[in-house]
């Protein structure tokens, strides 16, 4: 099977003076088409990149109402004007569709190789419909783009696949590629890449099982046009310079994220027996010291990271001990804490399967202690126990069902597989409320019992609940922890327009920026020297809220309806106090976050429903939004 794709516009970069490159490819996964096209400037110099032209493009192209696994979903495969650049941590790309998961926008950002080398072959992104026969791989190289028959790594675990794949090609590649939990249809499967990278927890990795794509496969391709490469190159190096002689580098590269475990148990907010509780008893053996000292053996990073984070860790147990992954702070909180497990080399065994299967760790944890904690507490109905003890702490239980969930096997591995707002759906029982998610999206690894702030920031990610878009946690516990007031809410939209906004669109890591104090005026100046455009913070912000605005109404059209219990955190913090550490007694007040909420929509210009009014749309280019809104909702001048 084999499509050479005709280049129509093969000088795409005339279109730009840098950055962009002026391509976008496009694939029919059906029809076995492949094609170029230009990349529309308004929407380049509007939405920039990543984030922003994936929902643009999901917006003016897919069908409402679709659904997520048919071959009508559009996947998008974008970088963004700096991916790729000198600028630090640059080696970004987002992978984006409708989610299976969630039925709304989903997207996810991932380090790869292939973020500089599809460029490098004139592309700004990928644009994939359509289903194919059997199951395929993109290959992009100096020949063009090709589709191949991919019949042979069906099935096959995901790093195995990498591995596979970049030997039978014989010379260097990047890889992006799924393993049979996302080819099995798990509504949480995602993308891997470099064999330590994944991406896309809202199902994006699902997408590709249901088109029947195995892999994105390209070619090293490093070269791309810039504005002014010298001073790109120059601010890169003086902004490597500043962050290798931070303060906490060192620290950073030692233990990353995980440094996190031991921060999250003192301010009682490390998720543990499913977001019961903020503090966890055995919380050393998981920390990021007794990695560094007792587990990791290399550092790795994404692509062009100037501040590696990666803890790639090997078990020493029995009957785990060789087994090797990269462990950061989100999967070991969710699938240890979250679980009663304190065993770091039980947790490398379930973060490996999760990598090998490409499901997310993030909602493989919650789905199992969702689980554990209905067993527990009685409200597990007999039918769906499956002969397992889903005791917290059951290492052999949450191995099993892991393994279940990621096959999809009948009984409780398949409900869960669902993800755990569909899965409390189907037992009932009262399980809605031991369902931690934000509109189907599981919550990641920080419980917000006592953080209205953090709890705020989860409830209108743009995703569902993640932290990526404001981690508002820290500036919570520095400025007020207990606080419903404005300032909150408006320190969740400055963080979303710069980390759900900036880095997203820009396309490239926050990380520098947040965890080594980089100063944020580099950016303007790395966008100047890459694009040879002159935006300010101004332009930034508006082109973040632009983003965040049509998210919005892409949730609103394919829910055909909006409700403003949609920007709810999840019940069980309003409703079961904390029972240990020192924020014991503790739970959200609803009347109180919905006053937090209120002020939330008022700022971004939006009715009390979470609506955007007509005023706002309009403000951020939107027009064309308002045809369409206006059939569903009744819109607010």
């Amino acid at each position: 099977m084999l499509n050479i794709v005709t280049t129509f516009f093969s000088r795409g970069d005339l279109l730009f003076k840098g950055g962009w490159q002026g391509k976008i490819l496009r694939v029919d996964l059906s029809k076995g088409k492949i094609w170029d096209e230009p990349l529309d400037k308004d929407i380049a110099y509007n939405y920039v990149g990543g984030r922003g032209v994936a929902i643009k493009i999901l917006w003016d192209e897919l069908k409402p109402g679709t659904d997520p696994l048919s071959p009508d979903n559009i996947l998008v495969i974008a970088s963004g004007p700096l991916s790729g650049s000198p600028m630090p941590s640059s080696g970004k790309l987002v992978v984006a569709a409708k989610s299976p998961l969630t039925g709304g926008y989903g997207d996810g950002n991932l380090g790869s190789e292939a973020t500089q080398y599809i460029k490098g072959f004139g592309y700004d992104a990928i644009v994939i419909t359509g289903k194919a026969e059997k199951p395929v791989l993109l290959h992009l190289s100096e020949n063009g783009a090709e589709l191949r028959d991919a019949s042979s790594y069906w099935g096959m675990k995901a790093l195995d696949t990498i591995d596979a794949i970049k030997k039978d090609f014989e010379k260097t590649v990047s890889v992006l590629t799924i393993g049979p939990g996302a080819e099995k249809l798990v509504k949480f499967g995602v993308v891997v890449s470099e064999r330590t990278r994944s991406g896309g927890r809202p199902g994006i990795g699902t997408v590709f099982g249901s088109k029947n794509l195995k892999a994105v496969v390209v070619d090293r391709k490093p070269d791309f046009k810039m504005y002014d490469f010298d001073e790109a190159r120059n601010l890169g190096n003086e902004a490597a310079k500043f962050l290798k002689n931070a303060e906490m580098y060192k620290a950073w590269v030692n233990q990353g994220t995980m440094l996190t475990i031991e921060w999250s148990q003192e301010n009682c907010v490390l998720p543990t027996h499913n977001f019961s509780d903020g503090v966890f008893d055995e919380w050393e053996g998981i920390s990021g010291d007794t990695m560094y000292e007792k587990y990791k053996f290399k550092i790795s990073g994404c692509p062009f990271c100037t501040m590696p984070c990666g803890n790639m860790s090997r078990a020493k147990a029995e009957p785990f001990a060789g087994i090797e992954v990269e462990l950061d702070y989100e999967n070991v909180a969710m699938l240890g804490s979250n679980l009663g497990i304190g065993s770091m080399d039980a947790i490398i065994m379930l973060n490996y399967l999760a990598d090998q299967y490409s499901i997310d760790t993030i909602s493989l944890g919650s789905a199992i202690g969702f689980a554990m904690e209905l067993y527990e507490k009685g409200k597990l109905p007999e039918k769906y126990k499956d002969g397992l003890d889903l005791k917290f702490g059951n290492v052999d239980a949450a191995i099993e069902l892991t393994e279940r969930i990621a096959n999809r096997k009948d009984g409780l591995g398949k409900i869960l597989s669902e993800g755990v707002k569909k899965a409390a759906e189907i037992i009932g029982n009262g399980a809605e409320l031991y369902a931690i998610h934000v509109k189907g999206l599981e919550v990641s690894a920080y419980d917000c019992h006592a953080a209205p702030g953090m709890a705020l920031a989860y409830a209108t990610s743009p995703i569902g609940a993640h932290h990526k878009d404001a981690w508002f946690i820290a500036q919570e516990v520095k400025k007020g922890r207990l606080e419903y007031e404005r300032w909150k809410a408006e320190g969740v939209i400055e963080l979303q327009r710069i980390r759900g906004g900036m880095f997203e669109y820009f396309v490239g890591c926050r990380l520098p920026w947040v965890e080594l104090g980089l100063s944020l005026d580099y950016y303007p100046r790395f966008f100047k020297a890459v694009t040879g455009e002159d935006y300010n913070f101004d332009k930034f912000f508006e082109i973040a809220d632009r983003i965040y605005a049509l998210i919005r109404a892409f949730w609103i059209r394919e829910f055909g309806h909006w409700k403003r219990e949609y920007d709810y955190p999840p019940m069980k913090w309003f409703e079961v106090p904390l029972t240990k550490g020192p924020y014991a007694g503790h739970k959200l007040d609803r009347s109180k976050y919905d006053q937090l909420l209120s002020h939330y929509y008022d700022i971004r210009g939006w009715d009390e429903n979470g609506i955007p009014k007509v005023s706002t749309l309009k403000k951020l280019g939107l027009d064309f939004v308002i045809p369409e809104l206006s059939k569903i909702v009744k819109l607010t001048e």
